[in-house]
């Protein structure tokens, strides 16, 4: 399909979106999960009560324990409705979040085109772990989450999408696939990748810390947030229902975006682009989010 939503389409997509998140929250009442939202989410809440008028997902949150039994919740719970994808069960998802993705249905973005996994409409899920208070150890922690991230997506896709064009993008793709090519050749493969992610990730789980984090974004520091800013959780109107919000979620945002509460000019307003989009059964005019999908 094409690369822009029409307004139809992208409105079909967040009313789905928003079904899977009221089965997101259902999972979570029921078996007393703690989780909340955050970053375009909660802009959406904040500055328009809902999706931000462009934007096509939603991101949510989970500390790890929690994290853990809602996966185990949901395919309990929706074993019909709903498959989980994150690196553990495919080692071929290049990503550290996790999948919850409406069966039947199928939405790949660009930049993940040549990953040879099912994909369909989804939930974006963040396992937030324990980081350690002592600024050196969580430096390092950090770095090493992010490198082994990094490096995870590397061997997944070695060609992977650039945003820019020309030598230079030749020069990367090049220095890349090279880059993959003796991952292989040394034994890191994908498996063992990810299990160094992940052990960075959740290396001071079995001590209490006064700060949880998702340590693998675009930036590692982003998502550090203090317990005493995340609790008691809030929550805030977004489209016709309540989500869970960090207490003080401004100042989360004000790290990742400075100047999250103005409108960004027509050419800087992103989302995934779709390389492959079918609503499936839910593509039919009379079914509405009202309730779940």
């Amino acid at each position: 399909m094409a690369r822009e939503y029409d307004d139809a389409t992208l409105r079909r997509l967040q009313q789905l979106e928003l079904g899977i998140l009221k089965d997101f929250i259902y999972i979570c009442d029921k078996y007393e999960l703690t989780w909340f939202s955050f970053a375009g989410t909660a802009i959406g809440a904040i500055r328009h009560r809902g999706f931000i008028p462009w934007d096509d997902d939603i991101d949510v949150c989970l500390p790890r324990p929690d994290f853990e039994k809602f996966l185990q919740a949901a395919q309990a719970e929706f074993p019909d409705k709903y498959a989980i994808l994150n690196a553990e069960t495919d080692d071929r998802y290049p990503l550290t979040t996790t999948r919850l993705m409406l069966k039947g249905t199928k939405f790949k973005e660009m930049p993940l085109k040549d990953v040879p996994c099912e994909m369909g409409i989804f939930l974006d899920i963040y396992p937030f772990d324990n980081v350690s208070d002592d600024e050196k150890e969580y430096r390092r922690q950090a770095w090493d989450a992010w490198f082994w991230s990094k490096v995870l997506i590397l061997r997944c896709l070695p060609r992977p999408m650039l945003r820019f064009k020309g030598i230079k993008a030749s020069l990367v793709t090049a220095v890349c696939v090279v880059i993959n090519f003796f991952l292989g050749l040394f034994g890191f493969s994908r498996r063992k990748i990810y299990l160094r992610c992940k052990e960075a990730m959740t290396r001071y789980n079995d001590r209490k810390t006064s700060r949880i984090s998702y340590l693998c974004d675009t930036d590692r520091f982003w998502n550090t947030i203090a317990l005493s800013d995340l609790y008691p959780i809030r929550q805030l109107d977004f489209e016709d229902i309540k989500v869970n919000f960090p207490n003080h979620v401004e100042k989360m945002l004000a790290q990742m975006y400075p100047d999250y509460m103005t409108l960004p000019p027509v050419e800087k307003r992103r989302n995934h682009l779709p390389y492959e989009l079918d609503f499936g059964i839910y593509g039919r005019e009379t079914e509405t989010a009202d309730s779940g999908c």
